[in-house]
């Protein structure tokens, strides 16, 4: 009998439906026409032992126990999973083939190795186990899947890598959550202080955020505009440049902070010859934004919708497992395989049948482009978040899941687009010795931004992800585009005239506080909070801080902690969260140490580290953290009321006080 173990019951239904009839069901498995047997785990079957498992005295929190280190590693059956459990124990046993058929992601391979393990499969059997990788839940996929299966061996090392993650999550935040907890005891703290190498750097981030805002003192800063007439009377603007000679009055980000200076500008250019340094045309072609993963699509749904990062993945779910309709949801890939390629005309069809805002737009689509989202080199065990073949009334969906439906479809639908194209005009002049630039952007041939015909829709790019980081010379040239909606045609020695110059009087503004959609960007883009430069360039070559499948959870933590609050659509810091911020050392704040992290567990993945060469490190790094947890008091817990108790004392029973007289009451 060959078993087939899927992560949850309607991986496990789906993979039924495709196997021989007659189908008889069972108690947890169903068994198929030609004797095989599908099961499923419901999610994680077993759980990380709890410190006192390993030892009774570790129950009580005390900081002469810590770093608590387990010598041999403890799983349990979670109790309500215990049943379940049951059920796999018996089938494996029966089973003389195994298909691992978890989830095609790090975790999901973990999930079910870890029961293949507990059940204490080896021997031949364990050698013939094979995996199966699933996208998708509709027939087709899931058939074609079963005809691709592979070694579970070949994936020993993915297994080995989310092992080491959660057996570090465990160490990590069971030793630094009882040590600062402690701590906060003694200011008279009574919550549990809840440390993660993920959430707490996250925290970090929105509590410095607050800070900015709080400390931010504006101050304005002026730019000169050159206002030029050419010989055929064209007019157009152009930008002062600010010399060398201006830095003793520009701000670290080149803003002129000097009235008195512009003024003296304005009054040099106007009316004054301007002569063309250099004048540059070019054309410009952006190819289409790759389809979705989880966080791209929860930014952007966030942007459209105010939709939360588990709201997204959620409604992900339930179009993936209920109404198959989208693909695996926890990817953290944007592209997808050549051979999905044969399927783009059923994916279309089912678009156009599905979404009538989009009918039009599939019958313009052009199957005969290959944008650069196919690319096998970039897929791993699951590809990027697309619309299925499937068919269906989609009436039956409620608003969010038509909301996230219509947002993968159209993503996907603009890879059958051309280049959307432009033409970039840069003109140079000097001005009484001054340099400005006039810049211009018009648009050419609209190609796949045709589908996004309103502001409000906006794309995934990168550069627009966190507009509070929008800063800088890419802040300025688009400033400059804006000036001119084109720009005369001009050759280098040409002369205009400058007429009366404009000064613009600004101020600088502070941050903005983060949203649902800037804080999963900002943990998409993390690089750019870390100031090591070798950190940094390790975070922009992989996925940031915290993983697809965990982000929304790790934010939802936050709340529930009490550590994060919603003041509207944005996201501040409560007095908990500060507190705990300001009194942990600087390494358990920061993106830094999980960067390393991160970049440790795919190369464990990849087999080109050591599961070894990850854990002892940590060791020692907890130790240190902990020795640091007691140079000082968390002070700006005093007086900060907790959400949840800790440590709850046992209250005694008050006898009911006698039953007085009561008077009349007053007029």
């Amino acid at each position: 009998m060959k078993l087939y173990i899927a992560e949850k019951p309607s991986l496990g239904r789906a993979i039924a439906e495709v196997l021989p009839k007659p189908h008889r069901k069972g108690d947890g498995f169903i068994t198929v026409g030609n004797g095989d047997c599908v099961s499923w785990c419901v999610g994680h079957l077993l759980e990380q032992a709890e410190p006192d498992a390993y030892d009774a005295k570790f129950k009580k929190w005390q900081l002469e126990h810590l770093p608590i280190v387990p010598e041999k590693w403890q799983l349990k059956p979670k109790p309500t999973s215990s049943k379940q459990l049951a059920v796999l124990s018996r089938l494996v046993k029966e089973a003389d083939e195994l298909v691992h058929a978890g989830d095609p992601d790090r975790e999901g391979q973990l999930l079910v190795d870890q029961v293949i393990n507990y059940l204490g499969v080896n021997g031949a059997k364990r050698n013939t186990i094979q995996r199966c990788l699933i996208n998708d839940l509709n027939p087709i996929a899931v058939t074609r899947a079963l005809a691709q299966l592979r070694d579970n061996r070949e994936f020993i090392p993915l297994s080995t890598s989310a092992l080491a993650r959660s057996r570090a999550d465990w160490l990590y935040g069971i030793n630094m959550t009882r040590a600062f907890t402690l701590q906060g005891r003694k200011v008279g703290y009574q919550g549990v202080l809840s440390v993660g190498r993920v959430q707490t750097p996250l925290l970090g981030l929105v509590v410095n955020r607050d800070a900015e805002i709080e400390n931010f003192v504006s101050k304005p800063f002026f730019q000169v505009i050159a206002n030029l007439l050419t010989k055929d009377g064209d007019r157009f603007k152009a930008r002062w440049q600010p010399s060398e000679e201006c830095l003793p009055w520009q701000d670290e980000e080149g803003r002129v902070l000097s009235r008195s200076l512009v003024e003296n500008v304005a009054a040099r250019i106007t009316n004054q010859p301007a002569t063309v340094t250099s004048s540059k045309v070019k054309k410009r072609l952006q190819a289409p934004p790759l389809p979705y993963n989880l966080s791209s699509l929860q930014i952007d749904a966030a942007k459209r919708f105010g939709m939360s990062a588990k709201a997204v993945l959620d409604t992900c779910q339930s179009l993936y497992e209920r109404h198959k309709l989208l693909t695996y949801p926890r990817s953290d890939s944007r592209y997808l395989p050549v051979e999905h390629l044969k399927e783009s005309s059923a994916v279309l069809a089912a678009i156009k049948n599905n979404s009538a805002a989009l009918a039009n737009a599939v019958s313009d689509a052009d199957t005969s482009l290959v944008s650069k989202a196919w690319n096998d080199k970039k897929v791993q065990a699951h590809h990027a978040i697309i619309p299925t073949a499937r068919k269906m009334d989609t009436s039956k969906l409620n608003q969010a899941e038509r909301n996230v439906y219509e947002l993968a479809a159209r993503q996907y639908l603009i890879q059958f687009y051309p280049h959307h194209e432009t033409q970039e005009s840069q003109i140079e002049l000097t001005i009484a010795g001054g340099i400005f630039i006039a810049k211009a952007s018009e648009a050419l041939k609209p190609g796949w931004k045709q589908l996004f015909p309103t502001k409000n829709e906006k794309t995934n790019e990168k550069k627009k992800e966190d507009k509070s980081g929008d800063k800088g010379a890419n802040k300025t040239s688009q400033q400059d585009a804006a000036l001119n909606s084109h720009l005369p045609v001009m050759k280098k020695g040409d002369i205009c005239s400058s007429e009366a110059a404009e000064i613009l009087s600004k101020e600088t503004s502070p941050p903005k506080p983060f949203d649902d959609a800037s804080l999963l960007a900002a943990m998409t883009g993390i690089a750019r909070y870390v100031k090591d430069a070798e950190i940094r360039k390790v975070l922009k070559e992989t996925d940031g801080l915290g993983t697809e499948a965990t982000r929304a959870s790790i934010i939802e933590l936050l709340f529930t902690r009490a550590f994060l609050q919603r003041q509207g659509k944005t996201i501040r810091s409560t007095p908990a969260g500060k507190g705990l911020i300001n009194s942990l050392p600087a390494m358990a704040t920061t993106p830094d140490m999980t960067a390393q992290w991160e970049t440790l567990l795919s190369a464990i993945s990849l087999k080109e580290a050591s599961y070894q060469a990850f854990m002892t490190p940590l060791e020692a790094t907890l130790r240190d953290l902990i020795t640091q947890s007691q140079v000082k008091l968390p002070t700006g817990l005093k007086d900060v009321q907790s959400a949840k108790p800790a440590f709850k004392k046992s209250a005694k029973k008050k006898k009911p006080a006698a039953k007085k007289k009561t008077k009349a009451p007053a007029s």
